[in-house]
């Protein structure tokens, strides 16, 4: 047989790939349709390993994506939804540029609407694969709530992924399933526990809405439009697994129904986070997970240890259990109020700000106060004040720290984030550390640590004599100088004089555990003599990483005692001044 000859491109990778051009030829759409169909199916482009292979050996940069996924897309049926629907928008402005009134109303009441339901589907085969990517749905879902109305995003998505949100958090304070929070300069992070998956998303504060000019919302727009869609079947599948009616509906008692006067009301009860939800079996026991036991490995140390964690996870979720806590008009109420419901506490504030409230400020029955602005003349002697930090620190220590800590007008703690966990060997702030003992037992009590004003005596006798030589005058703190020379010299001369003594000569006794540490050193090292190249190579490699890391812990400690040692000084010349 003879061999089989091949022009060049028909084989290899010039057959695997094709540009961006060949693809919106061979789909027949625009670069904007094309742009929404990859981001609603999952396509994105691919760095081919030979670039000049794949475009037929030219040097033209061009954006590469595979060939079977194009051929994928060739088949999806939003292709003919998006012809239809630039037809429409062609036919439109028509009807508008000759102002013929009743054919454009006729368009817009005939415009074409497309389901993203399989694809939602076809790109989550099972629950626990959305699961795992809800994270940037939930993010983006609560960012688009947040906008306001706009040319580029409708008003109809803002109220979608609104009322989404809101089932999600309800969804959140049913189960408890709230583990962490964190409040940064981001926004508020929040990590849950759904069905043995972790879930962190961030929510933006509630700050006036300033459009950056370098953010394309077009795209922003398809993500939402795709992960809204995803978001409504994640609920629907959540409230069923829990026995909780979808749409959501309120569980009210008689003096809540009062109150509503019809769908749009129940919905703002809804949105308030503050009533429990209807169930589909009438009441609203939730059930605790429990460990199946076994009687001939009761004593297994695994079975003891998830026993343990499963007590320490149940007592976690009844932490503010107990607790009528009041907020105060100033403070982030959805927030605030959303983190205390998923611990069992009990929650209200001002009717006037919002509905949904439960009691009243002047109810003797309040534990805490949540206020964040100097006490008014008007107190209950019965509750304790405090700041909202106090909530999120508790939520994160998972237990209700010291409250004078945090009283209204007192330097707060730091807030310390809880998705950072110090390994053996890593850099502990002090503060970080307080709390570790506290939670541990070691101490009784968490004091603030201000440890520049625990110092050695050494180190206060130095600072002490640098406060007083910048207040003394110059020629005290010449004739200062000076006499310290002379001392200096004197000692100089007393420890000449002693080294030419003679004393007696004494036996020198080998301490066993030093000759054993050098037994251990000497083996250590004939062990890495013996390694291969690949071992010692890696072995290098791993000390290195160590050293590197040593490193960055004593840098982090000189920057922290350079910082007390300035806060030292400030507070001396505080003094002095």
């Amino acid at each position: 047989m003879g061999r089989i000859l091949f022009r060049k491109g028909e084989r290899g990778i010039a057959t695997s790939y094709v540009s961006r051009k060949q693809a919106l030829k061979k789909l027949g759409l625009s670069l904007k349709d094309f742009r929404r169909l990859c981001i609603l199916k999952g396509i994105y482009p691919v760095e081919p390993p030979n670039k000049r292979k794949a475009n037929k050996k030219s040097s033209t940069n061009k954006t590469y994506y595979f060939l079977k996924d194009i051929q994928f897309l060739s088949h999806e049926p939003l292709i003919n939804k998006f012809r239809d629907f630039r037809v429409f928008v062609r036919r439109l402005k028509k009807a508008i540029g000759k102002q013929d009134q009743d054919t454009s109303q006729r368009l817009r009441e005939n415009q074409p609407i497309f389901k993203l339901d399989h694809v939602v589907k076809e790109r989550y085969p099972t629950f626990v694969d959305a699961l795992r990517d809800l994270d940037d749905v939930i993010s983006m879902c609560f960012l688009f709530s947040s906008f306001p109305k706009s040319h580029s995003i409708k008003v109809e998505l803002i109220h979608l992924c609104r009322r989404l949100t809101v089932e999600f958090l309800h969804y959140i304070v049913e189960t408890k399933a709230l583990r962490k929070v964190f409040v940064s300069i981001k926004g508020i992070y929040y990590q849950a526990e759904i069905m043995g998956q972790t879930i962190t998303w961030v929510v933006p504060h509630t700050f006036g809405f300033n459009r950056p000019t370098d953010v394309d919302f077009k795209i922003m727009v398809t993500f939402a439009q795709f992960y809204s869609t995803m978001l409504g079947f994640v609920n629907y599948k959540l409230y069923s697994s829990i026995n909780l009616k979808y749409p959501p509906a309120l569980a009210v008692s008689c003096s809540s129904e009062e109150l509503m006067n019809g769908e749009e009301d129940s919905t703002e009860f809804i949105a308030a986070l503050n009533l429990s939800l209807k169930s589909t079996l009438g009441n609203n026991v939730e059930e605790e997970e429990e460990i199946d036991e076994f009687p001939e490995m009761s004593n297994d140390e695994n079975i003891q240890e998830q026993k343990a964690k499963s007590e320490e996870i149940k007592k976690f979720k009844n932490l503010f259990s107990g607790c009528k806590i009041f907020l105060n008009r100033e403070v982030p109420k959805e927030s605030l109020l959303f983190i205390i419901r998923c611990f069992g506490g009990e929650v209200s504030f001002d009717k006037t700000i919002s509905l949904g409230a439960t009691f009243d400020e002047n109810d003797l029955t309040i534990t805490h106060h949540i206020i964040d602005r100097p006490l008014g003349t008007k107190q209950y002697i019965n509750r304790y004040y405090v700041q909202p930090q106090w909530i999120y620190d508790s939520v994160n220590a998972q237990m209700l720290l010291p409250v004078e800590l945090y009283f209204p007008g007192e330097l707060l703690p730091p807030h310390l984030s809880p998705f950072v966990e110090e390994k053996e060997g890593d850099y502990i702030p002090p503060e970080k550390q307080a709390l570790l003992d506290f939670q541990s037992g070691r101490t009784r009590t968490l004091s603030r640590v201000e440890d520049f004003n625990d110092e050695d005596e050494s180190d206060s006798e130095s600072d002490k004599e640098t406060v007083e030589e910048k207040s003394e005058s110059p020629d005290k703190n010449q004739n200062r100088k000076d006499s310290k020379k002379r001392k200096a010299q004197d000692m100089n001369s007393e420890s000449k004089k002693s080294k030419m003594k003679v004393s007696q000569g004494v036996s020198l006794k080998e301490d066993p555990a030093k000759i054993a540490q050098k037994e251990a050193t000497e083996e250590k090292r004939l062990a890495i003599m013996a390694m291969s190249k690949k071992d010692k190579h890696l072995y290098q490699k791993i000390i290195f990483g160590q050293k590197r890391k040593n490193k960055e812990v004593l840098k982090l400690k000189e920057k922290r005692q350079e910082y007390e040692k300035q806060q030292r000084l400030q507070k001396k010349l505080a003094k002095h001044l």
